[in-house]
């Protein structure tokens, strides 16, 4: 694979950012140099974390998790799979460390997407409702899995218990059955196995933001600039979000990866 990525932060109508988001690309084979972003790179690693707990508790413990969890990817052993689930308890665990050290900060925490990136294709590990989506061929998918109430509000509109107007209005929609608190995780979503990825494909990793925009919005926002690049087409998500107007708009970020031929 060569990739390429991107990343762009809005903070909406808040006056404050609680997002927080690292990439690590590692050097074309063929080059020396360490990739740039938006350069190409073989291997890469990407982590968003959306923070919870008031201004100052969300952005540390974004900050913390994404921090931590970097370090600890690239520092551990083993196959992806144990370092993706090493470096998620060991970012919980700096979480914990904080509240300990300062008791203030009690009931912050932040929402997780870890993802790894090589020759065998992409492995994750997420906690929370920040969404992951595969672009390919003119579909969208949702890849990891929303850990907040909106998926259990919604079984209830399927099987008539309300209707599904009162369901997209309810105001629990967004409220987390898991997060990163430095307590036990109640809910993680992984990757079974590595996905493969094919020339042309994008890789959107975001804060729940982007939930302003429908699934069948953001492909519409995608389709147009894959030919442009990541740096496009992050650029034109955030525009999207700007546009529909929302006047509680959350802070989004995304990170965007393209899958380019190789060569």
């Amino acid at each position: 694979m060569h990739l390429q990525h991107a990343t762009r932060s809005s903070k909406g109508a808040r006056s404050y950012q609680e997002d927080a988001a690292l990439v690590r690309a590692e050097p074309e084979r063929q080059g020396s140099e360490a990739a740039q972003p938006g350069g190409g790179a073989d291997e890469l690693t990407a982590v968003l974390a959306d923070g919870m707990g008031g201004h100052a508790g969300g952005a540390l413990a974004s900050s913390t998790a994404c921090q931590i969890f970097m370090r600890a990817y690239e520092t551990s052993s083993g196959d992806v799979h144990a370092r993706l689930g090493e470096a998620l308890l060991l970012a919980n665990a700096a979480i914990a460390n904080c509240v300990e050290e300062n008791p203030a900060l009690n009931g912050m925490g932040c929402t997780i997407v870890g993802t790894a990136f090589g020759s065998a294709g992409m492995e994750w590990v997420s906690v929370g409702d920040s969404p992951m989506f595969l672009v390919r061929a003119g579909q969208i998918a949702l890849l990891n899995e929303d850990h907040s109430l909106a998926p259990e509000i919604d079984k209830l509109a399927a099987a008539g218990k309300i209707s599904w107007e009162d369901a997209q209005s309810d105001p629990r929609r967004h409220f987390l059955r898991s997060a990163l608190t430095g307590a036990d995780i109640e809910l993680v979503d992984r990757s079974r196995q590595p996905l493969m990825l094919e020339p042309g494909d994008v890789v959107i990793i975001a804060s729940d933001g982007i939930q302003t925009l429908s699934h069948a919005e953001i492909l519409r926002v995608v389709e147009p600039h894959c030919a442009q690049g990541p740096d496009a087409i992050a650029d034109a998500l955030l525009g999207a979000v700007d546009a529909a107007g929302d006047l509680y708009q959350d802070n989004t970020t995304v990170v965007v990866i393209g899958v380019c031929p190789s060569g």
